[in-house]
């Protein structure tokens, strides 16, 4: 057991770039933001790079960065993890993919990558017509949450070696200049089938307002090591979406559902916190992610951005720390930036802070951007924020 316990505050997309009609501030300078202040004025900062140069810009790869975990060997894809939150058991031969439901204009261009952020049962019924005319036993949809959904191609012959665009990253562009392609031979017939699944899907789903699908980041289970292996540490995650709940679990953590978390700006912060104060009695760790500042800065919505910033803090930071054991180690940081400019991910290093006791602080004021690059954590990478937090085994 480790001698700290320790919260993790996860801010999806947080990170962004100095805005003109903010005085050339980021979002995190411009937002009220005491409770995260707090943990960099008692604490230490620095930065982190999560998105590293050779790896998809995904959620997947940020989160897997600030869990500590070797890219190189361990990164599977999306598709898989959120299959282990799902409960979906994959064999050995069996590649899954995740795919959006997603909103295509007539002329073919992707309108809106969550398909008008479909609600819950309109995707269930999306995925039921969807294995009615397209599944078989070895083709199968599985609903996710909200736009977020999981296809699994099932037996031999088929093959990850495909490279499929993010959804995200194509706002407003021709669907069919971003469709997937294989990245070597193997990858041709796999490739081949997912273009003709997306042409199919479009014919089921026409005239609904999610009247496509995008299949991205597949893969076949892989094996992470377990935090409990490499640190010897008891840990959970509380998170809305599959990606962070599945890898979570592939990493020996306990995921903790919250009613309400709904990884959009209407989620149950309140519900979050009090699920962190409850779990840290314990274990040694606990990982609160939060979905909505990403889902807002892809939509390039200012506004909603700095909304969704001061609910983190105010309903969900400020909550958590004013209700546990000043003893309690807090640690605040973005997986990835998303600017508002572009509401893409860019591999820019994120601002991190850590405020532990007994630690001296090194004199950073506030959490953000510009201030956490003079902290005295300097410029982190790698497994170095869970080495610095934990005992590495």
């Amino acid at each position: 057991m480790s001698a700290h316990k320790t919260i993790l505050f996860l801010g999806d997309g947080m990170a962004d770039e100095p805005i003109a009609s903010l005085g050339h501030r980021t979002p995190l300078q411009a937002a009220a933001t005491p409770a995260m202040d707090s943990i960099a004025r008692e604490g230490r900062s620095g930065t982190m790079l999560t998105l590293p140069e050779g790896y998809p810009t995904s959620s997947d790869v940020a989160n897997m960065s600030v869990l500590g975990c070797d890219l190189a060997t361990e990164l599977c894809g999306r598709g898989p993890l959120e299959a282990a939150s799902r409960g979906i058991p994959l064999g050995p031969d069996d590649i899954c993919f995740r795919f959006n439901l997603v909103s295509v204009a007539a002329d073919g261009r992707l309108l809106d990558f969550s398909g008008g952020h479909i609600a819950q049962e309109d995707a269930e019924e999306a995925v039921r017509l969807l294995n009615a005319a397209l599944g078989t036993d070895r083709i199968r949809f599985y609903s996710g949450v909200s736009y977020r959904n999981l296809l699994v191609l099932s037996g031999a012959g088929f093959s990850a070696a495909v490279c499929c665009a993010k959804p995200d990253d194509n706002m407003g562009n021709p669907v069919a200049e971003h469709l997937p392609c294989a990245t070597t031979p193997a990858g041709e017939a796999t490739a081949a089938l997912l273009r003709d699944l997306m042409a199919r899907a479009a014919v089921v789903l026409k005239g609904r307002t999610a009247n496509g699908i995008w299949p991205w980041s597949g893969g076949q289970a892989g094996a992470l090591r377990r935090l409990d292996e490499r640190y010897g540490i008891r840990a959970a995650v509380i998170s809305a979406v599959d990606v962070i709940n599945g890898l979570g679990r592939c990493m020996g953590m306990d995921v903790i559902r919250v009613d309400g978390a709904t990884g959009y700006i209407d989620t149950n912060y309140e519900g979050k916190a009090d699920a962190a104060i409850e779990a840290i009695r314990d274990y040694d760790f606990v990982y609160v992610h939060v979905e909505s500042i990403d889902e807002v800065s892809h939509a390039r919505d200012l506004e909603l951005k700095l909304r969704a910033i001061e609910d983190f803090d105010r309903r969900l930071v400020a909550r958590v720390i004013g209700n546990v054991d000043p003893a309690t180690t807090f640690v605040v940081l973005p997986d990835h930036p998303v600017p508002i400019a572009t509401g893409r991910h860019t591999r820019n290093p994120v601002p991190v802070a850590v405020r532990r006791p007994g630690v001296a602080p090194d004199g950073v004021q506030t959490f953000d951007e510009i201030a956490c690059r003079q902290g005295a954590l300097g410029e982190l990478r790698g497994s170095a924020l869970m080495d610095l937090l934990f005992a590495r085994h």
